[in-house]
């Protein structure tokens, strides 16, 4: 479970939230991601499998998502290969509790531009996520104010 410390940037203002679409299969670890991400400022979706997030109409205005390595339905790296082969083209970070000597190798070919380790993702899930979005907005030419360390 991951524990939720108070040693966190302030929250950027409502109306410049960046929106963070979140899947994992623990009911208990997408509460408290949840609650993580809205505590600094994000606006958060949530799905329980993999599945249920390519079943959602995908908007345009996801700025990066946060994706479980180990899931029933289909793993993360499954997950970010579908939402590639959807030219889905935000950032995609992926959490997991178990890392293998090739994670990120398949990770990246799938198209993940991160991976984390759990369970202490706290400080380093907001500021990678926070990051991702600055390079990709930074790409597209559309840098944001609402990103700060």
């Amino acid at each position: 479970m991951i524990q939720v410390g108070s040693q966190h940037t302030q929250p950027a203002p409502p109306s410049s939230a960046a929106t963070i679409y979140v899947v994992d299969d623990d009911a208990g670890v997408l509460g408290s991601l949840r609650f993580l991400l809205e505590t600094d400022g994000f606006t958060v979706r949530t799905f329980r499998s993999g599945a249920a997030l390519l079943n959602a109409a995908l908007s345009t205005g996801v700025d990066c998502f946060v994706l479980d390595y180990k899931m029933p339905d289909m793993n993360g790296i499954d997950l970010a290969a579908g939402l590639r082969g959807r030219n889905v083209t935000a950032p995609v970070i992926l959490i997991t509790g178990y890392p293998d000597e090739n994670i990120g190798a398949r990770a990246a070919a799938a198209g993940v531009d991160h991976v984390l380790r759990k369970p202490l993702l706290e400080d380093s899930l907001v500021k990678q996520i926070r990051a991702a979005i600055e390079e990709a907005h930074s790409a597209a030419g559309t840098a944001s104010g609402i990103l700060r360390t």
